[in-house]
């Protein structure tokens, strides 16, 4: 459908969409007060978060007015889009930058009174839940980092252009913002975040099949992939009004508790249809572990846990006293299997952990054993080489466990990486449809070249050591990443260690 032209040519949704932010990065880039995408993405992401919600009570204020209902704003003026962005109003430089910042400052009805994100932030205090809560989570985290209020002003005439209140606009800047994503996701790389790709993210979905009525969880949810998937997967099963509620009301939640993934979280999901997310801004680790009953109980947890994160003391004493560790991904797989479902059906989890929870000791082991012994750890998907390439050459692996224990035998699954290919890049990352033969296999489990069937009784006996290589093939130790090299030989190393100290108390016992 035609939008626009330019320079004599006519331009379909996308491509007006795309001109509009990249024409509003281009004018960001002009700013001294951003520096590069992980300054610039998050700009736009909460200037269009407000743009969308204005459309959006808008669209509701003259459905109230037809219908001869009352209609009472999220936002009130001076502080919706339409007010402070009005092109007639020549509010802009140094008073726009004091209104946004300040917690006090002249508002564009020219009255004294909180400024932009200082209202923002309290909006609703009043009320726990709602909409309104979702905005003030949103900005409590989030700041203005753009210097000047001319170049702002013109950043937010573009956004303007946008029009969320119609469903082709809404449906293509959904695309468009999933790149920025991954723009954002590829620069916070650098920084030592990482993200799941998408792929991986639908495999397991489709894996673990949710179903309309199920509350479904990713406490460690990111910028919100593992909900945006789960989401598309529900709705196409809401088929009733009834249904529909139950998928915006009481099917998804995750927690963020970083500011700005839980930002572009927020975001993402109202772009896909999710009115009201329902994401907890703070640390899902913060509360006892014996304190969670059934009430917290959830009946799907799909997630990707953070890698080598460190926590806090008090954070690890809500923790049992023998599996305390400062071990982020420790932590949150011990909060996964308490969080599960007991009845009236077992919940069930996928979960991306590092090879190294695999072989790890101590804690890990003890944890590992808990797992294997009240519940069904019944699948270890191991993802090829590189699947987090060029951020980390980190193995990973897909646990799928639930409640229902114990386990009486593990399937391992090797993805194997497609053939030619030694790894995977930024440029050409693992697809979906790489996962068609072990989604075929998953309804249909026979040993094969890629998979392979372990008694959990083995397991034990071999300190949970559930690092099981594939008997059916051969280690290619040439195209092995150095990160996994090392791991192997230290763990072969620490076997050793263990098998001589095995021999030489041996040896003290008959030497007795």
């Amino acid at each position: 459908m035609a939008k626009a032209t330019q320079n004599g040519t006519t331009l379909n949704t996308a491509q007006r969409l795309g001109s509009i932010l990249k024409s509003a990065r281009d004018t960001m880039r002009k700013d001294k007060g951003l520096n590069g995408d992980l300054d610039r993405i998050p700009m736009l992401a909460w200037m269009m978060f407000l743009k969308f919600l204005d459309d959006q009570e808008q669209v509701k204020a003259v459905d109230a007015e037809f219908e001869g209902r009352e209609f009472t704003p999220l936002i009130e003026s001076p502080y919706r889009w339409q007010d402070w962005t009005n092109p007639l109003l020549n509010f802009t430089g140094e008073d726009l930058i004091a209104f946004i910042n300040n917690d006090e400052a002249r508002r564009p009805d020219n009255q004294r009174g909180p400024g932009l994100f200082e209202y923002l932030r309290k909006l609703g205090k009043d009320n726990p839940g709602g909409r309104q809560r979702v905005i003030r989570n949103v900005f409590d985290g989030t700041n203005n980092r753009m210097l000047s209020g001319y170049l702002l002003k013109e950043v937010a005439d573009k956004i303007s252009q946008i029009n969320f209140s119609s469903t082709d606009d809404v449906h293509t800047i959904g695309h468009i913002y999933e790149s920025l994503l991954k723009e954002m996701r590829d620069a916070a790389g650098d920084s030592g975040e990482f993200y799941t790709p998408r792929a991986v993210v639908k495999f397991i979905v489709e894996a673990i099949n949710p179903r309309l009525g199920e509350v479904v969880l990713d406490p460690a949810c990111g910028t919100g992939g593992f909900l945006v998937e789960t989401y598309n997967h529900l709705e196409k099963q809401a088929t009733t009004n009834a249904e529909r509620e139950t998928l915006q009301k009481g099917s998804l939640f995750g927690g963020e508790a970083k500011p700005l993934p839980y930002l572009m979280a927020e975001m993402n999901l109202l772009l896909h249809g999710l009115e009201e997310p329902q994401i907890d801004s703070g640390n899902s680790l913060r509360f006892s572990l014996g304190d969670l009953g059934d009430r917290e109980r959830v009946d799907v947890i799909m997630t990707n846990p953070p890698f080598g994160g460190e926590e806090e003391p008090g954070i690890q004493n809500n923790f049992a006293a023998d599996k305390r560790t400062s071990e982020t991904a420790l932590l949150f797989l011990q909060l996964i299997m308490r969080k599960l479902r007991r009845q009236p059906k077992p919940g069930r989890a996928a979960v991306v952990i590092p090879n190294g929870t695999l072989f790890g000791d101590g804690v890990s082991a003890r944890i590992k054993e808990e797992m294997l012994k009240e519940f069904n750890l019944h699948t270890i998907v191991r993802l090829p080489n590189g699947v987090f390439a060029p951020y980390t050459g980190i193995p990973t692996n897909i646990l799928f466990f639930e409640r229902g224990g114990p386990t009486q035998h593990v399937w391992y699954y090797e993805q194997p990486l497609p053939a030619g290919r030694k790894n995977y890049t930024k440029t050409a990352p693992i697809q979906f449809e790489e996962f068609a033969d072990c989604l075929a296999w998953w309804q249909n489990r026979v040993e094969n070249e890629r998979a392979w069937k372990v008694p959990a009784s083995t397991i034990l006996a071999n300190g949970c050591n559930l690092d099981i290589k594939n008997p059916n093939t051969s280690q290619d130790f040439e195209h092995m990443p150095p990160e996994q090299l090392v791991e192997d030989i230290l763990r072969k190393e620490q076997r050793i260690a263990e098998l001589m100290l095995e021999i030489k108390q041996a040896l003290s016992g008959v030497s007795r």
